[in-house]
């Protein structure tokens, strides 16, 4: 019997640091992370790859957070979003317009970063510990 197939998880974050720092955490979580460094990077790959989760910060050049976690919707209804951001305003705006995504606001600590995406993803039939 083989073992499961980790989760996978597109982060979109245009910020470098940040991007490194998260994607390090989700992948010592043991978690399978694409990162991309802006929204509109993120919809091809959303197009052409099965992602469980879209992490996404709000405030991005190109295309926000918001917008692309709607084009997540259409493209990979299937696919849970979350956000992360720092701006306290865009944080409502991301509650009205996707209310079933979680939002992390910034500063945050990692262990809680990788709770909350345990707890998102943890009505999927492939958990694992």
């Amino acid at each position: 019997m083989s073992a499961p197939t980790p989760f996978r998880i597109l982060l979109a974050e245009d910020d470098e640091a940040m991007r490194a720092y998260l994607e390090r955490a989700l992948q010592n979580a043991g978690y399978e992370v694409v990162t991309v460094d802006r929204g509109t990077a993120a919809v091809p790959l959303l197009e052409e790859s099965r992602f469980d989760l879209l992490l996404s910060d709000i405030v991005m050049p190109e295309m926000d957070g918001i917008e692309l976690a709607q084009h997540c919707n259409k493209i990979s209804p299937t696919t849970k979003v979350m956000f992360i951001t720092g701006f306290a305003a865009v944080t409502l705006k991301a509650s009205r317009e996707q209310p079933h995504a979680k939002v992390l606001s910034k500063p945050f600590h990692l262990r809680d970063l990788v709770l909350e995406v345990q707890r998102t993803l943890e009505g999927d039939a492939r958990l694992w510990l």
